[in-house]
């Protein structure tokens, strides 16, 4: 069983971690530094991406998840999207190591939030997908594999070698799939190692 960590600082942790027991692999709420230790990836959820980051610097968290996210599988959802992302439309970028641009709540406010279908690559059956104050991913660079787009074309999932990014909330649906593609990049890294 893997232990993947969800980063439990704010935003919507319990819900990634309630799917990862669906999918037999073991949560772990990371709140502090030592708890990225044996971990086999990690979960950064949606909520507020400049709050995560002011809670992480605050708590101490903030330099062991940079150097966790340079070498382990992590996967940024929402507001954890736009910690992966190299570029911000506006703003400094926080981790910066995926090599994309992200537009922050790029759909408006809560009150635009909405749910569609998406292809998703690989994936034989549309995915539901939600949306809730979403950034949109603006661009990609060359390294970085387009997983999703909305129907306008607009880029709402992405992957970059360990990382994987999803401007929606996969852990708002009964639909597991997503949660099950990054064990699979989590078994994958824990294989070659």
């Amino acid at each position: 069983m893997l232990n993947i960590g969800v980063l439990a600082l704010q935003g919507d942790f319990a819900e990634h971690a309630a799917m990862l027991r669906r999918i037999d692999a073991h949560p772990v709420e990371v709140r502090k530094a030592e708890q990225l230790a044996d971990l086999h990836g990690l979960i950064m959820p949606g909520g507020e991406s400049t709050t995560i980051s002011r809670v992480a610097h605050a708590s101490g968290l903030y330099e062991p998840l940079r150097a966790f996210v340079q070498h382990k599988p992590t996967w940024g959802t929402c507001a954890g999207a736009i910690l992966l992302a190299k570029h911000i439309t506006g703003q400094a970028a926080h981790f910066g190591v995926m090599d994309m641009t992200v537009t922050r709540n790029a759909f408006g406010r809560q009150v635009d939030s909405f749910s569609t279908d998406l292809a998703v690559v690989g994936f034989d059956a549309p995915l539901r997908a939600v949306f809730i104050r979403a950034p949109i991913i603006e661009s990609v660079g060359a390294g970085v594999s387009v997983l999703a787009r909305l129907p306008d074309g607009r880029i709402v999932a992405a992957r970059q070698g360990h990382w994987l990014a999803t401007a929606f909330h996969p852990e708002l649906t009964p639909d597991t799939r997503l949660h099950a593609y990054f064990l699979d990049m989590c078994y994958q890294q824990r294989v070659v190692l």
